[in-house]
């Protein structure tokens, strides 16, 4: 035989001894058969090659590992065997050398090129049946000139051919002549072996479709949920947080609740499980407690005590769910859970409804739920007794049996981190390592490093003082912590990224109405700012006996009563000058109230002034400070809350100087008096105004036969004074008036036969609110025959939370509370989703139209305050000047924002809502989703893509662009304090190349792709037609190639000027500093949104 019958041998190894591909490229004519056994077919390949491909006479391939090979198992169960987790071809759209080519974006132009080829050529494909341990590789050629054969480490992948360079050590041999002859014929024989393989050609065009098929949003965004969770998958199963066998799921009020509670109780619940607490903090108006008690039925259909903790004011509203009663919406479940006040953690003896609180077992409830949990935030000291923090802690959650904490609170946080500190020790039992294994090495640290991060974002200047600012400067761990023991939805989250099908919408808020009331209609009673100044001038001795005692013995009552810390020492003397700053604010928030609150007022200090001036006269023994009649807000009361009120000997006093000013302060209050009483209510501008509203609102309704109005005022003798004077009047129009205090004394216009007046007794206050809102509260279950309704509802702030009165459409703030956080709680009655009414009204009473002056008015009237820090570190904070005046400021803007709209929560507070910062509704909703369709995200490969078009609920944060979803393999290490999600990230980039918003903001970008793909959960013919004609069928992705480019460069927060065809070509790399390989970071998802 001649050397050239003989043929050739050399070596390729894809590098500097030569390539694959040079040598395929060069044998192939029209008249070639191609054979390759290989373990990977890769569509770029296929890419490099097609035009030569396009030659073939035929083409064979074998997979060497079992590829959609169907394997019978002894059961009628069949399976594919696969190489990876998803029904594609080892390698077909890929290896990890191809990351650069899969980020140019054309696998689907490049699949169905691909799909074509092999459906219009005779191409086939086999697989082996079986593993095979030997793993054979070739490739061979074969035409009537020459026979060609390359085998070794040879792969169909761009890096095993030597298209694109590689880390890999390949060995190859090249053979040509008689020296390929024999593989060709091993070929041949191995290919008609049906033992062995099997025709997989039909099975792989079919896998291929779903490559370069188009995909509806809802579809990708899930796709991308299961990457961004990949860690919990395990987890996302219903059965893995709820044990099924309860019975849970056919609950009477498990079945009320809408979606977005349904996915809320189940995060919570799976809280609850692994933590052993959870927070809820939804926002006013999002049905808390309807959540709740979907959680303690579960718990307690597992058999578990449950203990209900809540304020006095909410007791009935808890209690009613626990009674064979018609007016438990739902008395089949049959609740059997305790409820207790929070004072009664201060009680050791009497009762406390039916629970005798003497003998009470309080260590051994398995939950504990804590309504309205903020008012724990604090843990004051106080001398010689333990408070009412402490014993919850040490009493109930840390004695006895495990117990679960289950806290609900709209405020969890109020402007201070550390306000969320003692709340998550009850369930941490105060561990601060106890999260370190989810990655919060240290609670108090971490929140310590939160509050030091908040005040400096509070100093920037408005325009940069931004929640985007704050997330972008706060660290991860923050962010971790909440998303571990808290759930936490706004109004305006629920309205943008959830249904209105499922869930019905929220009432449109019309413009408040401000209301501007004199005092007296003869115009005789003093402007408000003069009676300001007159209760400056009242020293109030009364309530500040330490003032007045004798040098020699101060020390002796501060031994007594001061309190010392580890940090600080909390001082009597500076209690007491709080008292009477809060008393001056009380005078006077009565006077904004109604002239008849405040002559009420001032008549109780004038005779109380009196009876302390008779007790010094009479030679008494001693004297208790009085506290009592202190109706204020919860952020000013907190500052009485160390200490308590001390008994001073009068023998210990300065008696001539303290009756002085007793004498004094008499004067000043009778004259002040004398001038209050003289208006009365025939003279009462507010109350005329008032009276006005009312008739016009009822004359003019704002939604059809609605004639329903709520008056709140914070003051329950302002309330009886509305009542006294206005329901006869309005029962001459036909119109029926309740009034609801909270102090027992509810009264009605309405009249019931004798046979009726025992059931719908109206000293029960839920009887009262079923009356005023029949449809929210199912009045025909409870009293089907009782016709009449109540149309006016006076209360106090016992119904601002926790009531749900959404048949009214007509709410008047008759006080403005110096607080306007009350004001949207209160306004949250009416404001709620699902109500019948198109629009609501706000009416706002205030005491002033110049908003300086009435900021300057409540500082006279506050003084200089003391100021405790009792949940950081315990040392006294005063305020400083520079903050005070800021805060006064923001004051402002929060009650001229009041005048214009209804604000959210989340507006008012002036601080960051946990709403923007945890992922619980994602993983739950994703739990939902896999029920059915594990297996087909499992199988999805990456590298999909969807198209949505943008939702007019997103105007103004939404524009055309692009919602990249990357991992990044290898490379230098990100900040994963940084990026929830690492190695994944999230990125949305404008069609203009601006990077919108990154990781740090992932919440932001997963709440705006939740919205579009519930909008778009069907293939948008319209939008894919445009992209197809603009890409020219996906060939031509360079405008999206740019997009990914700027978004990978973003990434590594590297500013290079990089071109697409640098960053994308064969073995391209950029440095910036350190060397980056493009190769880092591999394309998992995209969203187009035109």
């Amino acid at each position: 035989m001649s050397p050239s019958e003989l043929g050739t041998q050399k070596l390729l190894d894809n590098k500097t001894n030569g390539k694959v591909y040079t040598e395929l490229i060069e044998h192939i004519d029209s008249n070639t058969t191609m054979s390759v056994i290989s373990s990977q077919f890769s569509i770029y390949a296929f890419n490099a090659m097609q035009k030569h491909l396009d030659k073939l006479r035929r083409f064979r391939f074998i997979f060497t590992e079992p590829t959609y090979v169907k394997k019978e198992e002894v059961s009628e169960a069949k399976e594919f065997y696969l190489a990876r987790n998803n029904n594609l071809a080892p390698g077909l759209v890929g290896t990890q050398f191809e990351i650069r080519l899969r980020n140019e974006m054309v696998q689907s132009a490049l699949t169905k090129a691909l799909s074509e080829w092999i459906s219009n050529n005779s191409v086939r494909f086999k697989s082996f049946k079986t593993k095979n341990t030997a793993q054979p590789r070739l490739i061979g050629l074969k035409n009537s000139q020459n026979n060609l054969v390359i085998n070794g480490t040879v792969d169909f992948t761009t890096d095993g051919l030597g298209i694109t360079n590689s880390t890999r050590t390949d060995v190859n041999t090249c053979s040509t002549g008689a020296f390929a002859q024999p593989f060709s014929q091993f070929f041949d024989q191995l290919w008609n072996n049906t033992q062995l393989l099997e025709d997989v050609t039909t099975d792989l065009l079919q896998s291929m479709h779903v490559l370069y098929k188009e995909n509806p949003p809802q579809f990708i965004y899930f796709l991308t949920l299961y990457h961004l969770f990949q860690d919990s998958l395990d987890e996302l199963t219903e059965d893995s947080i709820i044990r099924t066998k309860t019975g849970f799921k056919e609950t009477e009020v498990w079945n009320k609740l809408y979606q977005f509670q349904k996915d809320g109780v189940m995060g919570a619940i799976d809280k609850l499980e692994k933590y052993q607490g959870c927070i809820i903090a939804d926002s006013v108006g999002l049905g808390k407690t309807f959540s709740a008690l979907a959680i303690i039925k579960y718990y307690e259909l597992r058999n578990y005590r449950v203990l209900v903790l809540c304020p006095k004011k909410l007791r009935d509203n808890w209690t009613t769910y626990t009674l064979n009663d018609k007016r438990n919406l739902f008395v089949n479940d049959r609740f059997r859970y305790d409820v207790l006040n929070h004072t009664d953690l201060s009680r050791y003896s009497g009762y406390s409804g039916d629970i005798n609180l003497e003998t009470l077992n309080w260590n051994n409830y398995d939950l504990v739920v804590i309504d309205e949990s903020h008012n724990f935030r604090n843990n004051p000291p106080v001398k010689d007794r333990v408070t009412r923090y402490e014993r919850l802690m040490e009493e109930v959650i840390r004695s006895g049996v495990q117990t679960k904490v289950l806290m609900l609170s709209a405020t969890p946080v109020n402007n201070r981190m550390n306000d969320l500190k003692n709340q998550i020790a009850f369930i941490t039992e105060g561990d601060e390592k106890a999260l370190s294994k989810v990655g919060v090495k240290d609670i108090n640290e971490v929140l310590r490093k939160a509050q030091m991060i908040f005040n400096e974002w509070q100093e920037l200047p408005e325009e940069e003082r931004t929640s985007d600012q704050f997330v972008d400067m706060m660290d991860m761990e923050y962010f971790k912590l909440l998303d571990t023991l808290t759930i936490a939805r706004s109004r305006k989250h629920i309205e943008k990224y959830y249904s209105t099908k499922e869930i019905g919408e929220f009432p449109q808020r019309l413009r408040p109405k401000n209301v501007y009331s004199s005092i007296d209609l003869t115009g005789q009673f003093p402007a408000i700012g003069a009676i300001n100044d007159e209760i400056n001038r009242l020293i109030l001795p009364i309530y500040a006996p330490m003032e007045y005692l004798l040098p020699r013995h101060i020390q002796y009552y501060a031994d007594k009563y001061d309190i010392k810390t580890a940090h600080s020492v909390f001082k009597q003397s500076d209690r007491e000058k709080n008292l009477l700053n809060l008393m001056r604010v009380n005078i006077l928030k009565r006077m904004e109230s109604s002239v008849h609150s405040f002559t009420l007022t001032v008549g109780k200090i004038l005779d109380k002034t009196k009876g302390v001036i008779d007790l010094i006269d009479s030679h008494a023994q001693s004297y208790k400070a009085i506290e009592e009649g202190l109706e204020v807000d919860e952020e000013l009361i907190g500052n009485l809350e160390f200490g308590e009120n001390v008994q001073v000997k009068l023998e210990h006093m300065d008696l001539i100087r303290w009756k002085e000013d007793l004498l004094d302060d008499k004067e000043r209050l009778e004259r002040i008096w004398r001038a209050a009483k003289q208006v009365s209510p025939s003279k009462d501008a507010k109350l005329a105004s008032l009276r006005e509203v009312i008739e016009t609102k009822i004359e003019q309704p704002i939604n059809p036969n609605n004639r329903k109005v709520i008056i709140f005022s914070a003051f329950a003798d302002t309330v009886d004074y509305l009542y006294r004077e206005l329901a006869p009047y309005f029962k001459t129009r036909g119109l029926h008036t309740a009034m609801v205090s909270g102090s027992g004394g509810n009264k009605s216009t309405l009249e019931f036969p004798r046979k009726l007046q025992s059931r719908v007794s109206m000293k029960d206050i839920n009887n009262v609110l079923t009356l005023f809102s029949p449809r929210s509260k199912e009045k025909n279950k409870v009293f089907p025959d009782v016709e009449e309704e109540i149309d006016i509802l006076i209360a106090t702030d016992c119904i601002s939370e926790g009531q749900n009165l959404q048949d009214c459409d007509f709410l008047v703030n008759y006080d403005i509370h110096w607080n306007p956080v009350r004001i949207i709680q209160r306004f949250g009655r009416i404001d709620r989703i699902g109500s019948i009414n198109k629009q609501i009204q706000l009416v706002n009473y205030w005491p002033t139209e110049d908003l300086d002056e009435y900021i300057n008015l409540q500082q006279r009237v506050k003084g200089r305050m003391v100021l405790v820090d009792i949940s950081a570190t315990g040392e006294e904070n005063v305020i400083e000047g520079n903050k005070e005046m800021r805060d006064l400021q923001y004051r402002k803007k929060q009650l001229e924002s009041l005048r214009e709209k209804v604000l959210d929560l989340e507006e008012i507070k002036g601080g960051i809502s946990i709403t923007d910062l945890t992922f619980s509704d994602f993983k739950v909703e994703l739990m939902e989703y896999l029920k059915k369709n594990r297996q087909k995200l499992a199988s999805s490969p990456e590298g999909l893509y969807a198209i949505a078009r943008s939702s007019p609920a997103l105007d103004g944060e939404v524009e055309p662009g692009v919602i990249f979803a990357l991992r990044q393999l290898h490379g230098e290490n990100q900040m994963k304090e940084n990026n929830p999600f690492y190695p994944y990230y999230l990125v949305y980039i404008t069609q203009e190349g601006e990077v919108k918003w990154t990781t740090t903001h992932a919440k932001k970008i997963l709440d705006i792709y939740k919205k579009l793909s519930s909008e778009s959960n069907e293939i948008v013919t319209d939008l894919v037609a445009r992209f197809n004609r603009d890409t020219d069928n996906g060939t031509d992705m360079s405008a999206y190639t740019d997009l990914l480019a700027k978004t990978i460069d973003h990434i590594r927060g590297k500013k290079v000027e990089v071109g697409r065809m640098s960053l994308f070509s064969s073995g391209g790399t950029v440095t910036s500093g350190a060397e980056v390989s493009l190769d880092d970071y591999e394309l998992v998802t995209f969203l187009i949104i035109k």
